[in-house]
């Protein structure tokens, strides 16, 4: 079992730069691959970016791809999502997850646990 809970979200304006995080608790976090997703009003959950369990595998979304940067703690339980240059289309409750697979994977199907997420809202 392994609990998530993600931090850092808040209002910023457009062009600023945010850092979330995903706290896990539980049995060995760090052989888990952790996804980040967000969700805006009125759209579906959509991939952000993924890093694999040693940190050496990372995916980004092509919206996010060259704004954000994904890392990990395995000492701190921590997976970090650093975001820049953000613009309003950006605005979504952003949600990390982890997978027993241990890969960076795409696709929300394949996680296992679910943080309740931490809105980000990008003022224009």
């Amino acid at each position: 079992q392994v609990q998530l809970v993600e931090s850092g979200g808040g209002l910023v304006q457009a062009g600023d730069s945010l850092t979330l995080s995903c706290a896990a608790s539980g049995r060995s976090f760090e052989t888990y691959g952790v996804g980040w997703f967000r969700e805006a009003p009125g759209k579906e959950r959509e991939f952000v970016s993924s890093i694999n369990w040693t940190g050496t595998d990372k995916n980004y979304s092509e919206s996010m791809r060259g704004r954000c940067t994904i890392s990990r703690d395995n000492a701190k339980n921590t997976v970090y999502l650093q975001m820049d240059n953000l613009i309003p289309e950006d605005t979504a409750v952003y949600f990390c997850a982890a997978t027993g697979t241990g890969w960076a994977i795409q696709s929300g199907r394949e996680y296992d646990y679910w943080g309740q997420g931490t809105q980000v809202t990008v003022s224009s």
